[in-house]
Parts: C-alpha cells; structure tokens; sequence
C-alpha cells in the first residue's frame, strides 16, 4: 500500500513525531478520506509501520532459521542479516528503538508493539542459543541483544562497515564462547 510505504519512509528518515498527517497524505498523493478509511488515526499508521518492520525482520530471522545449518551459524547468519542492514543506504539505527525513543511511556501502545517485538526477538535468539547449549543461553541471547543495539546506534554514526565487523566478531566470539563447555 502506498500510504504506508511512504509513511514508513518519512518515520524512518525523520522521525515520528516530526511529520504530520498532511504531509503523508500530500506525498502519498491520496485523499484525507482514504488515509482515515485505512488508518483512522496517525497512531495506526505508526503501528502499521511498526508491523511492517517487524514482518520483514522475521522474514530474515525465519530465513536463517529454515537454513541447513548449526545454531551457531544461524545466530552468525542473523547477525550477518543485520549487518547487512546496518550498511544499506540511508540506515539511521532501529526503526523500533527510534520509535520508542518517541513513545517513551509503557502504556502507550506503539511503546508495546516495540517491547512484544523486541521480546519476539530475544525469545528466538535464546532459543537459538539453547539449542546451542542450555545453560546460560538467556543470558547470551540478552548479550547478543545488546551488541545488536550498541550495532544498530554506532552503524549510523560512524563508519557502518567497521561497526559490522566489530558487532560480527562479537557475535563470532559470543557463539563460541557460549558452546564451550565449563567444567
């Protein structure tokens, strides 16, 4: 759908808060009619976007995971999925952490949809890395989180293909590190 696509572009390169109905509706050329028959408020559209971000990184989450290959590789292989963003053309971090940046209050529902995808995400991550190994798989999920996000904010900051190669080597010595065996 236009409408959304040209909203998710505008949220993405400007921010939430900063771009108003008017303009969605002038740069998606449709009537105000049709922007609240599909949305009936700016809120929806948010979420819409929302969903739309978190459809297309399942996809790459669902992609790794229906590959042939170890747990360890799998994690490797989302990680890649993720540099491979970081360096795209017009990356400016986490549509998600934006959005909360802007919805900072726990009530309000884009604040949700970014938590219920963010736990979406660690939940498969640790899954991941139980089948890796059990124990201490949570917390190296959450660590992999946290380098996923130091990655995401330092990727549009400064040089992205050196913040890719940092967040890769982490992610490289998170998995072996979590596969050793402490005894």
């Amino acid at each position: 759908m236009r409408l959304l696509t040209t909203a998710s572009g505008i949220f993405y390169a400007e921010g939430i808060h900063s771009v108003g109905v008017d303009r969605i509706i002038a740069e998606a050329k449709v009537t105000r009619a049709t922007f609240y028959r599909h949305f009936p408020s700016k809120e929806d559209l948010v979420l819409a976007h929302l969903q739309a971000a978190d459809q297309g990184i399942r996809g790459q989450v669902e992609a790794a995971l229906a590959a042939d290959m170890s747990a360890g590789d799998a994690v490797r292989a989302v990680a890649a999925a993720i540099a491979e963003g970081i360096q795209s053309p017009g990356f400016r971090g986490c549509a998600f952490l934006n959005a909360v940046a802007e919805y900072p209050h726990p009530d309000q529902p884009v604040h949700q949809a970014v938590r219920a995808h963010r736990q979406w995400f660690l939940n498969t991550i640790t899954t991941l890395m139980t089948r890796i190994r059990e124990a201490g798989a949570e917390p190296a999920a959450q660590h992999f989180v946290m380098l996923r996000d130091g990655a995401m904010a330092a990727g549009c900051l400064f040089d992205p293909k050196l913040i890719c190669q940092t967040f890769l080597r982490g992610v490289d010595e998170l998995v072996e590190s979590h596969a050793r065996v402490i005894t």
